[in-house]
């Protein structure tokens, strides 16, 4: 079973030194450990940055701050049921 809260942490880490605010997801790879193929990882849970990408919308850009594009990015993934 995913651990939501874990997976939150992992996503904050990894997007908390994007520059702020952002209007596109290319802005956020920089601020990736290990760029496009950083991973993210909780209980049977397991995707890449590229494939939250493709799973998801992609989110609906301008984000202020790291915890409202974490919270979009949890929510889109509870609603494809990934979560």
């Amino acid at each position: 079973m995913t651990d939501e809260a874990h997976l939150r942490e992992q996503l904050t880490e990894a997007f908390e030194d994007a520059d702020y605010p952002v209007s596109g997801p290319m802005e956020l790879v920089p601020a990736l450990p290990n760029g496009p193929g950083t991973r993210f990882e909780s209980g049977e849970f397991s995707m890449t940055v590229m494939e939250l990408n493709a799973k998801t919308s992609g989110g609906d850009f301008p984000y202020d701050d790291v915890e409202s594009f974490v919270d979009a990015l949890i929510e889109e993934l509870q609603e494809q049921g990934e979560l």
